[in-house]
């Protein structure tokens, strides 16, 4: 016997952040819905982060403007732990019908009426709307460079706890955004001999003349910025909360003992080669790190802010050896590598949703998380309609955008129209009966 739907008007998959927001901006509209979650609440913060863990920007800005971290200063930097705890608490506040514990195996358009029919393991679900909030961070992306038979032990950043995790011996770190910088650094702290592969990035300021980076962004208008530069759009940030928060800057890394290489392009014979790419990479970093000093000197000069002058801010060191002379190839054995962390990034995994809303490399099509097909929606994409809307308080926004598109579509499938299909020459525009045909200003 077939069971019977459960009948909602939206259904969310994920509670992360991206998915405790949707369901605020819903409730507040009185939009009928359903959260469902396969594991916990803010899984991902919970058991794919590493132990120490904290986030890169301040307790102030890096929340939900409904509610603000318990007992962390607002200019501390909350850990993974208090940041899931923060997503748990601010869903019993808005008592948001979350169901942990329930895996989506697949969302199809419903045959013959409106809507989606979606198997669950908790069993069938029927939504007229479906918001797929899983975000970008789905499948971790580890390239096939390395084989099994090179003897090394190799995880993704998503995996890596703690120093202990790793077997005795030196470490490759391939990636320099925020994962690949902090867990090399932890690693070198530790003890171990470390290898960073350092790609194309950008690199704000921590802290510049009294200021977080994240109220530098917010000022200047890069927040908003609605797409990447040419060229940029999978360029990283390099930037860290952690111990309080530091400016990164590959010199003090490498003075601390951390070996940098290029771009880990091939492996043969238990040797990896390395890009020519390092210094290029660190310079445009450098440029980027200035123009941003430039562009905060110059609205200080502007508006006349009281803010402390910081010239020791521009002061880079020299380049390192590893820099001005580097390692082209690395003999994996012969250094000691037992050991390679891929901090390379994730990929979407979308395989439950069996829509038309995807193009030929798997990726949504869609508009600021509006999809292709009608009724889908995406949230917690990078770039999904501004450069912050990856983080925290940016999916908070586009939740609300979304349940904006949401209400607009009911509005429109609320109004029933005239009985009798009537043409344009029928009677002049204003007509006697005018007034009473509902307008979807008001559906």
């Amino acid at each position: 016997m077939t069971q019977e739907p459960e009948v909602t008007e939206v259904l969310v998959v994920g509670a992360g952040q991206a998915g405790v927001a949707m369901s605020e901006h819903l409730s507040a509209r009185g939009v009928p819905h359903i959260v469902l979650e396969r594991d916990r609440i803010a899984e991902r913060w919970r058991t794919e982060r590493w132990d120490s863990l904290v986030a890169n920007g301040p307790a102030w800005h890096d929340r939900f403007p409904g509610m603000e971290f318990e007992g962390v200063d607002p200019d501390a930097f909350a850990t993974k732990d208090q940041v899931a705890a923060y997503f748990e608490a601010y869903a019993e506040k808005i008592e948001a019908p979350i169901r942990c514990g329930v895996e989506v195996a697949s969302v199809r358009k419903s045959q013959g009426i409106p809507g989606f029919d979606a198997e669950t393991s908790a069993g069938p679900i029927r939504a007229r709307y479906v918001v797929a909030a899983t975000g970008a961070f789905q499948t971790p992306v580890v390239p096939a460079l390395v084989p099994e038979t090179a003897g090394v032990h190799q995880i993704h950043s998503s995996s890596y706890r703690n120093p202990g995790q790793l077997p005795e011996g030196a470490v490759l770190v391939v990636g320099a955004g925020s994962s690949g910088v902090q867990i090399a650094d932890e690693l070198r702290r530790s003890g171990r001999e470390v290898y960073l592969a350092v790609g194309p990035h950008d690199r704000p300021p921590q802290r510049y003349r009294g200021r977080n980076f994240v109220w530098w962004l917010g000022v200047l208008g890069k927040w908003e910025a609605s797409a990447p530069p040419q060229g940029a759009e999978h360029v990283t940030i390099a930037v860290s909360g952690a111990h309080g928060g530091r400016t990164v800057d590959f010199r003090d890394l490498a003075a601390r003992g951390i070996t940098l290489v290029g771009r880990a392009n091939s492996c043969e014979g238990g040797k990896l080669r390395f890009g020519t790419d390092l210094a290029t990479n660190i310079r445009r970093g450098d440029e980027n790190y200035l123009s941003l000093l430039d562009e905060a000197d110059a609205y200080i000069a502007r508006n006349g802010l009281d803010l402390p002058e910081e010239p020791q801010a521009r002061e880079l060191g020299p380049d390192p050896a590893c820099v001005t002379d580097p390692i082209l190839e690395l003999d994996l054995a012969e250094v000691g590598v037992t050991s390679i962390v891929w901090a390379t990034g994730f990929r979407v995994d979308y395989g439950w949703l069996e829509v038309d809303a995807f193009d030929e490399s798997g990726r949504p099509r869609q508009q600021r998380g509006v999809s292709s097909e009608p009724g889908v929606y995406f949230l917690g994409l990078p770039w999904q309609s501004r450069r912050g809307s990856s983080f925290i308080w940016g999916v908070w926004h586009d939740a609300k955008y979304l349940a904006d598109q949401i209400e607009i579509q009911r509005g429109y499938l609320a109004y029933e129209g005239d009985a009798v299909p009537r043409h344009p020459t029928d009677e002049p525009a204003g007509g006697a009966d005018a007034e009473q045909r509902p307008s979807l200003a008001h559906a």
